[in-house]
């Protein structure tokens, strides 16, 4: 049967789309550790590669992978972890996999490959298990409390302070300490709970999350001499932190970007209004000019 032009066209963006992840499943399989997560993405490129011989079947053609989106997803998943770059790369097939159904009433393995597309591969990707992920609360305590903490800090000390290098100075000492703090506190916490974690290694990534984030904060009070532009380009910079992060859990861990970010933004830039108006009742009260 002489399938319409544009059925031979889907289908050919189909095989392109199916050979392509085919080859990214399996280069990170080879990469994983984990004989378990390379199992079970092993898997998932060998159904990606009998669904693009399928759709051949339909075609007659052959077709390249898109290199460029190989590599690239390949990258992203090196540097964030396969988690994340398997669950953005699914994210992005989700319209094309829609297409499915269009011609599903010409060619009936479409609405199958559909449904092994939405389901089965979605299980597998369920199953992973990633270490950076297992730690991801560990991350969000020491994020969520040095955005909280130093927002808040660094906007009551602007305004009670007015000196760049008063300021800088300040909250690095306080940055420094609290980051120890709580540290300490989640290798306590992490000992104390009936967890598969290591202590030492939560704290280690909230110590870490902590003090990233103290730097960025302080890092324009190192650079330029005007006080209310370094907190406008402070609590600019935890903005993007929170969105950043908060896009990343939500990919990752199949949760709502919109909610956890209002969230955390909300906190912090309420603790650092509430803190900048403290820190001017304070200045007027003790009378300190500096």
């Amino acid at each position: 049967m002489q399938l319409p032009a544009d059925v031979q066209q889907k289908i050919l963006d189909f095989q392109r789309a199916e050979i392509t992840e085919y080859h990214i499943y399996s280069r990170l399989a080879k990469r994983i550790n984990s004989p378990e997560n390379a199992k079970l993405l092993e898997k998932i490129s060998q159904d990606e590669l009998r669904h693009y011989n399928e759709w051949k079947g339909h075609s007659g053609k052959d077709v390249k992978p898109q290199w460029l989106k190989v590599w690239w997803y390949y990258l992203i998943s090196r540097i964030f972890g396969y988690t994340f770059g398997v669950k953005l790369m699914e994210r992005g097939e989700e319209k094309a996999q829609k297409g499915y159904a269009e011609i599903a009433a010409i060619i009936p393995d479409a609405a199958r490959i559909q449904h092994e597309e939405d389901e089965h591969e979605e299980q597998l990707i369920a199953m992973l298990s990633e270490e950076r992920l297992e730690y991801a609360g560990s991350v969000v305590l020491g994020l969520n409390d040095a955005l909280v903490e130093l927002t808040g800090a660094l906007a009551g000390l602007t305004l009670a302070l007015q000196n760049v290098k008063l300021i800088a100075l300040s909250g690095l000492i306080t940055g420094i300490a609290a980051a120890m703090s709580m540290a300490a506190s989640e290798y306590l916490s992490t000992r104390s709970e009936n967890t598969t974690k290591n202590p030492a290694r939560a704290a280690l990534y909230t110590g870490i999350a902590y003090i990233c984030t103290v730097f960025l904060l302080i890092l324009p009070y190192l650079l330029f001499e005007n006080y209310f532009f370094d907190l406008a380009w402070a609590l600019t910079t935890a903005v993007i932190i929170i969105a950043a992060f908060n896009y990343y859990i939500s990919v990752a861990k199949d949760e709502s970007f919109r909610a956890r970010f209002l969230e955390m933004a909300g906190l912090s830039l309420g603790v650092a209004l509430f803190s900048f108006i403290i820190g001017y009742f304070i200045r007027m009260w003790l009378g300190i000019e500096v």
